[in-house]
């Protein structure tokens, strides 16, 4: 089995984040970027798999500052094959523009299943999973909490509202939106890491130019402006009730 998880970093929702003088993005002078939280289940879920039912393991991911450490990580876990995406990737980048530029990387490595986590936090126009499955042709099921490979099908846990689990089958090649890997991502020691630095080799392919088209055009980005925008009404139930009736009719609901 080929599995390929498809990884990004995200800003640090720890640190405190600054708009750029242009007024159109964050600073990325001093952002702290950290993989996103649903890809590292991705990675967890494919080395679950690929203990399972043996197969090759292959993290992609585009080429931004300290990608490197989470890239020797994933070795560090299991991972058998790294890939760096060079390109221009260190402004903010739309998921259609990475979608578009991971594809043809992907492709020649003829994956069985792709993996990527089932959204991130800086997400602005739409997830990476579904517009990666249309870029490429194939089925996508997201929300995934559990997956087990059968053959040519994958069986996949579809998480809903209230508490649903829903199990669907879904013909291969697919892409799989990951919501929570069968158990959390493993801990792994630095000493490992370190030694994965000297023994794993991070291969680089380059992206074609990055091609945005479909995505959002931010026009300006600014920090929540506090204003007040409550009022307390007081008084006894009948004088509440009143100034109620008096604001419903001012705004010209009653």
């Amino acid at each position: 089995m080929n599995i390929v998880v498809l990884v990004k970093l995200v800003p640090d929702l720890v640190e405190e984040l600054t708009i750029d003088p242009g007024g159109t993005s964050l600073d990325m002078t001093w952002l702290r970027l950290i993989i996103n939280e649903f890809d590292d289940h991705s990675v967890e879920q494919g080395l679950l798999l690929k203990e399972r039912g043996g197969g090759q393991l292959t993290v992609v991911t585009p080429a931004v500052e300290g990608i490197d450490d989470v890239l020797y990580t994933a070795a560090a876990k299991g991972a058998d094959r790294l890939i760096k995406i060079q390109g221009d990737f260190q402004g903010w980048v739309n998921n259609h523009a990475l979608a578009r530029a991971s594809m043809d990387i992907i492709k020649d490595l003829q994956p069985d299943l792709i993996l990527t986590g089932v959204q991130a936090h800086n997400d602005l126009d739409g997830a990476l999973g579904p517009l990666l499955a249309e870029c490429m042709q194939m089925p996508y099921i997201g929300y995934i909490s559990g997956v087990t490979l059968d053959g040519g099908k994958s069986k996949v846990k579809k998480e809903y509202p209230g508490g649903l689990i829903a199990e669907m089958e879904v013909a291969l090649p697919a892409v799989l939106g990951i919501q929570a890997a069968e158990q959390p991502p493993r801990y792994v020691a630095v000493s490992k890491i370190r030694q994965a630095m000297k023994t794993s080799t991070i291969e680089e392919k380059s992206a074609p130019e990055l091609n945005s088209l479909g995505g959002p055009t931010v026009d300006r980005m600014f920090q929540p402006e506090a204003a007040v925008r409550a009022s307390m009404i007081t008084g006894d139930v009948n004088e509440v009730a009143m100034k109620l009736v008096d604001i419903f009719k001012e705004l010209g609901v009653l």
